[in-house]
């Protein structure tokens, strides 16, 4: 690997870890840079799940003064992350991709939309305030579940399918429920190591190279987030789901 593909490789997992914290969808960047550098697309893929750990991590730990009062539901959804992580990796390392890639465009674009409607989805689905305690606990067991079965298989957009799905049956700011995000993404992302170390053609050089680069911006970001107003973090986090979704959908 020669220097410009190294600079390349910082480059890239910097913003990832950046672009992550905010909103998600940083492996655009990481993800695309692997396959420049030379590596096969499924060994980019999971190369890529290892290196974006760290900015979550990072990110949890810069957001975690927003988690006050919720560190009941992180702990609850512990099992279903676990679970659903492990269950999109075997699906990744198991089965062909080319039927679930062509099906997660319009699932980012599908979450990017749900989060701007959010308060007509809320009228039809009801307020969380206004579930049963039962009924909000199980969607928000179910949706976490979902979004980690996705993010075990290809983690791009995680985040802004989480938030969409945390924002419905999660009371609070933005803010919290970005913390609650970061939390998950990083169980997410800490199950991926596991299972992709053991049973995935995992790049380690690549990963020496973008991790902590990813740590530094996931850090940055979520510092960031803090202090963004939230009608401005939210378009943020539309806009970028729905670039997303369009680039995944014309390059898939």
């Amino acid at each position: 690997m020669d220097v410009g593909q190294v600079c390349l490789l910082l480059a890239a997992g910097l913003a990832a870890g950046g672009v992550n914290s905010l909103a998600g969808g940083g492996s655009l960047l990481t993800f695309p840079a692997l396959v420049t550098v030379g590596l096969p697309p499924v060994s980019a893929n999971v190369t890529n799940s290892i290196s974006v750990c760290p900015g979550y991590l990072a990110a949890m730990w810069a957001s975690r003064s927003d988690l006050g009062g919720y560190r009941g539901r992180v702990l609850a959804l512990v099992p279903v992350t676990v679970v659903g992580t492990a269950a999109g990796s075997a699906l990744l390392l198991l089965t062909p991709a080319s039927t679930f890639e062509a099906v997660v465009p319009f699932l980012v674009v599908g979450a990017s939309l749900t989060l701007l409607f959010q308060d007509r989805v809320r009228s039809l689905v009801g307020h969380p305030h206004k579930m049963a305690s039962w009924r909000r606990n199980l969607s928000l067991q179910v949706m976490t579940g979902l979004g980690c079965v996705y993010g075990g298989y290809f983690g791009a957009a995680l985040g802004v399918m989480l938030v969409a799905c945390l924002a419905l049956v999660v009371e609070g700011t933005l803010a919290r429920i970005l913390a609650l995000k970061n939390t998950v993404s990083a169980m997410v992302g800490l199950v991926t190591i596991g299972i992709f170390s053991a049973f995935a053609p995992v790049n380690w050089l690549a990963v020496a190279i973008v991790a902590p680069s990813s740590l530094v911006g996931g850090y940055l970001g979520a510092r960031l987030a803090r202090r963004m107003p939230q009608k401005v973090l939210r378009a943020a986090i539309v806009t970028f789901g729905l670039v997303i979704g369009v680039y995944l959908y014309l390059f898939k």
